[in-house]
């Protein structure tokens, strides 16, 4: 299939001159974003492994093209920038899904309340058995609907490790990211720094609390897990050191780090996929960026600005009139791929 790229030679994004830093660029959408742009209809499919898995969808308009959208560490379809995307999606007359990872999905009336899973097992920056299974579900839906993917930060590492794994038979048309972590290893020890565990602390909370409660559940598969270590952790590395990876199969934290992260698969990439990253993200260091970026297949396009921090890329002449200039891009990008086929 042919298609334009002619989108990327846009300007390099410029922060509103109300929000410099990358801090402010991604703590702005907790301050002024809205968790109610899109009410989506639920479905919840049973997996292979007997669990149950949360789809969140906004159908405009019948044969229209569809978006699948990955949401971050501890996200769901119901966060700000999951929000923000279906939002534009919507605008185009476009359809969205979005795939709750196993855990994070929320009751739509009670936004803060976490549907519980049946399996011992969460969900993790390398899992894409429910990714390909949700794929599949939508394509045999919609065998003559285009079908395009957008994910972003862990979100979009899972995102690309899959479309790394499924290289040219992957059905997914085409494909942005938004901020990953290419190299976990890297972003672990990036995020060890004093103001990197400031984010660590925020999302520790939530990771503690759900790895208490499925060691309680399932105390006979959690056997070898050691609750004290996991109350203690106080980074990344250390969660996934003692949760993360022994709970999932991995023989160490590193083999986690090595055979989930991005960087792996980039070079694998078939299909058309945009990269988006600023040089200041606060999760991930400028030279693992640029690492990234070398390794890549013809498939893959780099977009990387200067500043923008972590998902934040907010632009705009005035606070209360706020322009999310990489989320446009995403779906813009997208629509050079419209009457393709797969």
């Amino acid at each position: 299939m042919s298609y334009n790229v002619s989108v990327l030679d846009c300007q390099d994004f410029i922060p509103g001159w109300w929000i410099r830093g990358p801090h402010l660029q991604t703590a702005w959408a907790r301050i002024a974003r809205s968790r109610r742009l899109v009410a989506f209809e639920r479905e919840v499919l049973c997996t292979p492994d007997n669990d149950d898995l949360e789809l969140d969808h906004d159908s405009v308009q019948p044969n229209a093209p569809r978006v699948l959208l990955l949401h971050g560490l501890e996200g769901s379809a119901y966060s700000l920038h999951t929000q923000g995307l279906a939002d534009l999606i919507r605008r185009k007359a476009w359809n969205t899904t979005v795939l709750n990872f196993r855990s994070c999905a929320r009751d739509p009336s009670q936004i803060r309340r976490r549907f519980r899973n049946r399996r011992p097992r969460l969900y993790h920056s390398g899992e894409t058995s429910d990714l390909d299974f949700v794929v599949r579900e939508l394509v045999a839906r919609e065998p003559r609907t285009p079908l395009y993917a957008i994910g972003f930060s862990l979100g979009g590492n899972v995102l690309l490790k899959w479309l790394g794994e499924t290289g040219r038979s992957s059905p997914i048309l085409a494909a942005v990211t938004l901020s990953v972590p290419y190299d976990l290893a890297a972003a672990a020890r990036f995020l060890e720094r004093p103001v990197g565990r400031l984010y660590c602390a925020h999302f520790m909370r939530r990771l503690k609390s759900k790895a208490m409660d499925l060691i309680a559940r399932f105390p006979d598969e959690t056997a070898r897990l050691d609750p004290a270590r996991v109350l203690a952790a106080r980074s990344f590395h250390e969660f996934d050191r003692c949760f993360t990876a022994p709970l999932h199969g991995f023989t160490s934290v590193e083999d986690y780090y090595s055979r989930s992260s991005a960087i792996e698969y980039l070079p694998r990439i078939e299909v058309p996929t945009l990269c988006i990253s600023s040089n200041d993200d606060p999760f991930f260091p400028r030279e693992g960026v640029t690492r990234s970026r070398n390794v890549v297949s013809s498939s893959v396009t780099f977009v990387v600005t200067d500043r923008g921090g972590h998902t934040g890329f907010v632009s705009g002449r005035w606070p209360w009139r706020p322009k999310y200039w990489a989320e446009e891009l995403c779906v813009d990008w997208l629509g050079n791929f419209q009457g393709g086929t797969r």
